[in-house]
Parts: C-alpha cells; sequence; structure tokens
C-alpha cells in the first residue's frame, strides 16, 4: 500500500482484492458514519447494516491499512493480561463480563467467515503459547489453570508434544488453545469489506475526517471531498488515529512489529515444521511469533521496525533465530518483510470511550486486534441499536489519558529490540 512494500508485506501480496471505492464526494446522509475501515470499524458496520441501519465508512487511506492488514494473523481468545487479573483490573463484574466476551470472540470470526464465504486461509486447529525455560512454563500454567476453571478449552503440552507439533526442542512446553486459530489478516478485513459493501454500507477510502461539528441531534462529519450528516459516529481509528481522535493515538505507546515470510517450504519441511498449522508466539518479553500461510511460507516476526539500521539488524537476528529454532531449514530466503505499530494502552487492556452525545469508540486492542475488534464492533451496532445499554457494555467508560514519557517510551521500544536483537541467537 502507498507503494511501500514494507507496508503490508505478504498479506497485500496474496490478499484478493478489496471492493470498488473512492473518496467522499459531495454530501450524503445516513444513520450511522463510522470512522475507520479495519476489523471494529468493518464488523460494527457490516452487523449494522444487516440490521437495517444506513451506514456511511469512511476510511483515510485503504482497507485494513492499519494493525488488521499488517499483524500476524493470530485469532487469539482473551488479552496478554492474565484472567485472574482482570477482576482486579476492572472490579468482578466487568472482568468476568470482558473474559467472556473475548473468550468467545475468536467463535465470532469462524462464522463471519463462514457466513460470508471470506476467502483469508483460515486455520481452526488452535494456536501454541510457548514456554521459555522454567519461568515461561510457570507462566503457561498459570494461565492454563486459571483459564481451565472458566471451562476453556485449553491444554498444556510436555515439551515432547511440543516439540512435535512445533518442530523445534526449544521449548520446555506449550499452551494449546482450541478456541483460537490462523488467518491472512488482510484477507479478511478485505472480506469483510465486501460483505459489508453487499449488506448496504457505502465505503469510501481516501476520505480523512478533518472536522466534526453537532447540528441539532445530527452530526456533520466533514472530509476533505464532501461531509456525511449522522445520528452517530462510531470511532475506529485505533493506533493510528489522526486529527479529530488524534487523542486515541495519544493514550497509546506504539511499539513496533515486524514479520519476514520465506519461501514457500518444501513438502517435507511442511511436514516437520508446524504439521498442524497451529500459530505460535513464545513466552520471552521480546517476543517471537511464527505461523504457516497456506502456501507453505513460514513467516516469522518479533518487536522492532525495520528502518535505519533495525533493518539489517533484525533480518539477521531473524536468520539466526530460525536456524536455532529450526536446524533443517537450512539457510532459507526471505520472499517479503514489512513492518506496522502496536497500540499499547498502559494497563495492557483495551477502552471504551464515549467523546461526545452518541460518539463511541474501542481502541487499544494490545497487539489482540482481529478477534477484539470484530467481537467489539459487534457490541458496538448493538449499543446503537438499542439492544445493549452502556452499563450492559464488556468494558467501562472511561476519558482518553495519555501515558507519561510516551515518546520516549516509543523510541527505546524502538532501540531497545535492535539492542537486543543485535546480540541475540548468537550462540
Amino acid at each position: 500500500m502507498l507503494n511501500d512494500l514494507r507496508s503490508h508485506g505478504l498479506w497485500e501480496k496474496t490478499a484478493p482484492l478489496p471492493p470498488a471505492t473512492a473518496p467522499l464526494a459531495g454530501d450524503v446522509s445516513a444513520d450511522v458514519v463510522v470512522v475507520g475501515g479495519g476489523y471494529t470499524g468493518l464488523s460494527s458496520a457490516l452487523h449494522l447494516a444487516e440490521a437495517g441501519s444506513r451506514v456511511v465508512l469512511l476510511e483515510a487511506n485503504e482497507i485494513g491499512f492499519g494493525g488488521a492488514g499488517r499483524n500476524v494473523g493470530l485469532i487469539n481468545a482473551g488479552m496478554w493480561v492474565m484472567p485472574d487479573d482482570l477482576p482486579g483490573v476492572l472490579g468482578p463484574i466487568f472482568g468476568e463480563r470482558l473474559l467472556d466476551v473475548l473468550g468467545n470472540a475468536p467463535k465470532l470470526v469462524m462464522a463471519l467467515i463462514e457466513k460470508h464465504g471470506i476467502a483469508c486461509e483460515l486455520e481452526t486447529n488452535g494456536t501454541l503459547h510457548c514456554a521459555v525455560g522454567a519461568d515461561g512454563l510457570k507462566e503457561i500454567e498459570d494461565r492454563a489453570s486459571q483459564w481451565g476453571k472458566r471451562g476453556a478449552p485449553v491444554t498444556l503440552l510436555d515439551a515432547a508434544e511440543t516439540a512435535r507439533r512445533v518442530g523445534s526442542s526449544a521449548y520446555a512446553g506449550s499452551l494449546l488453545d482450541m478456541r483460537a486459530g490462523t488467518l491472512q489478516p488482510l484477507a479478511y478485513a478485505r472480506g469483510l469489506s465486501h460483505a459489508a459493501v453487499k449488506a448496504g454500507v457505502s465505503i469510501h477510502t481516501g476520505s480523512s475526517v478533518t472536522v466534526t461539528e453537532r447540528n441539532g441531534s445530527r452530526w456533520r462529519v466533514t472530509t476533505a471531498g464532501g461531509s456525511v450528516s449522522a445520528d452517530w459516529i462510531i470511532v475506529a481509528t485505533d493506533a493510528y488515529s489522526t486529527g479529530p481522535w488524534e487523542q486515541v493515538r495519544l493514550e497509546q505507546v506504539h511499539l513496533p512489529y515486524f514479520n519476514f515470510a520465506t519461501v514457500p517450504l518444501g513438502d517435507n519441511l511442511r511436514q516437520s515444521l508446524l504439521p498442524g498449522r497451529e500459530g505460535v508466539w513464545d513466552t520471552k518479553e521480546i517476543l517471537s511469533s511464527f505461523r504457516m500461510d497456506q502456501a507453505g511460507r513460514l513467516v516469522f516476526g518479533s518487536v522492532g521496525a525495520l528502518r535505519n539500521t533495525g533493518l539489517a539488524v533484525h533480518k539477521s537476528w531473524a536468520k539466526r533465530s530460525l536456524k536455532k529454532l529450526f536446524p533443517q531449514l537450512g539457510d532459507v530466503a526471505f520472499e517479503c518483510e514489512w513492518y506496522g505499530k502496536i497500540g499499547m494502552t498502559d494497563n495492557a487492556l483495551p477502552r471504551f470511550h464515549k467523546f461526545a452525545p452518541n460518539v463511541v469508540g474501542f481502541s487499544g486492542y494490545n497487539g489482540r486486534g482481529i478477534a477484539p475488534g470484530t467481537v467489539f464492533g459487534k457490541v458496538l451496532s448493538e449499543h446503537i441499536l438499542g439492544q445493549t445499554t452502556e452499563g450492559d457494555l464488556p468494558l467501562p467508560l472511561t476519558a482518553p489519558s495519555e501515558p507519561g514519557f510516551r515518546a520516549l517510551k516509543e523510541m527505546w521500544y524502538e532501540a531497545g529490540a535492535q539492542a537486543a536483537h543485535f546480540a541475540g541467537a548468537r550462540f
């Protein structure tokens, strides 16, 4: 996208085309205007249109331009925060409510893919959270216990079974979560956009919102080419927010994350590396993730930005790490490389904001956007349709607030990841 091969990499290369769209031109009217063409915006627009609402979706760049088109493609249940910790952070009512909503979120993603026939390389064999050392094993044991008492289909696997499923003996064990899976993230976003258009949503790309103003009981949302008058505004711009809702971006610390995709592997390697096609991430503080696409490419990523000196450092680290994890790979070539930004909130949990009367949004997915973004889009649609009150939402209402030293933290994360990867996996 935007003629940048490091913007969306493999996903742009292999995703089906989006629906034909154009910038907003002229003044139009709707029941709801959705700002943002990622998972939250597309899901909310789709569910509202299916319920009979007139919906206009405005996207500043292209469908899936932000995190929706750049991420690893893991359909995870829950968040980074341990399940038992959520009630302590949000209170017992919202804590357990959020766990229930997010625990079932992958099911909604898979149901939408089936309902709308979305071609996005869906794999439903679960994910593996792999333990590095004794501390990592203790972490996944605690997570397994906490999810298990809530009835989640999670299973602790020992080192031998983990090695069989992953194709590497590097891990002390793993947590298999059968709620989860993988998909081609940009293809999923584009598939949702096709479904939304079919349901009656008017999508306009290249349509950045510059001004919003209240006109009686309705809102007027203005772009360079026109305006939309609507009863409700859904703000679904998240970590890439600018303009009227830049405060959403400012309350998140940007964490860079990159991915490399190998050339398609041969049949023998495909049978030994992730034969069940589970998605994987590990317990390291600077984590790594990997999964296979349907063509047999191994997608391998970690924290860092592929720019300036970071490109050479992270690429060299990725090659060394893959050789260490999978000696059978040899000196494999990379076909694609790309990176983006993860928006991290100060408590590692998403937020619900009401920016003004009838202006609402969820944001702050902390690297878990596919399932939470999809289910929160549905939740917003139900709220606007009067099916769910504000008090019944899975998150309490909060005001945006900027974390201290945000810019310094972002510089530190990029520089720190580069330093760690410069030294990492050398022995």
